[in-house]
């Protein structure tokens, strides 16, 4: 299984990004799939899950502005960023799992300035 995110670059506060994750490898449409991110001095985290059924859930941090989506066609999941601040400076990472399966893509550097 191979996971690459994307989409990744130095933006304004107050501005949007779309990341992008393709899977290769795995059936994709039988796992739920997760954005994390990790910031400069700080732990991984956990920032918007979404289910097999489309069910999604968001860290306090970012609801109301981010919105993952996942397209079972193209086997990719999205996370649109919206009114981007400087705190979500961070290197994002998108993960799928279950049926005992686990795996994370490369990192992709989300740059807010203010």
């Amino acid at each position: 299984v191979q996971l690459q995110a994307s989409g990744g670059g130095l933006v304004q506060a107050g501005g949007s990004l779309r990341l992008s994750c393709a899977v290769t490898g795995a059936n994709f449409k039988i796992f739920s799939l997760g954005w994390y991110r990790q910031a400069p001095g700080k732990e991984r985290e956990s920032i918007a899950n979404i289910t097999i059924g489309g069910a999604t859930d968001y860290a306090d941090s970012v609801a109301g502005r981010f919105t993952v989506s996942r397209d079972n066609v193209r086997r990719t999941m999205y996370l649109q960023m919206s009114r981007l601040k400087s705190e979500d400076t961070a290197v994002y990472y998108c993960h799928l799992y279950g049926s005992s399966r686990s795996s994370w893509s490369q990192g992709t550097q989300v740059t807010v300035s203010s």
